[in-house]
């Protein structure tokens, strides 16, 4: 089975990263992978190619930011951070996490974003984007 667009993406970075030359690339190519071209790379070969590219250092970025661990029934990362997003538009930047969490326990008894409800996160969602759009 061939490589998706994202790990072909993945390579490119890989091989950016580790400064090789267009010949150091291909005869990695060939002789770890197997192939002639990256379309062509299986996940067999894919693997190989990322051992070798860790092998030469590579360490593909990790997500940074606040992680509140494996949260069942609560809201995802993504959702708390799309609701920071639209706090920080809606108040032009003039209000920072205390606010929030002020607006989230008046609003919604949810004293901050990391207890909020996974049920609960779009309606927030949703209100801030209404806020946001009479303040527009």
């Amino acid at each position: 089975m061939q490589i998706t667009r994202n790990q072909q993406k993945l390579v490119f970075v890989a091989r950016a990263k580790q400064r090789l030359t267009e010949e150091q690339y291909r005869a990695a190519l060939v002789q770890i992978g197997g192939v002639a071209s990256l379309t062509e790379l299986d996940t067999d070969g894919f693997e190989a190619l990322l051992a070798f590219f860790a092998y030469l250092g590579f360490d593909p970025v990790t997500p940074k930011g606040r992680s509140y661990g494996d949260r069942p029934g609560m809201a995802t990362i993504g959702q708390i951070e799309f609701i920071r997003t639209l706090w920080q538009e809606y108040t032009r930047g003039r209000a920072g996490e205390d606010e929030l969490n002020k607006w989230l326990e008046r609003c919604w008894k949810t004293s901050s974003l990391r207890f909020l409800r996974k049920e609960t996160a779009p309606r927030v969602i949703t209100d801030l984007k209404s806020m946001k759009a009479r303040v527009a």
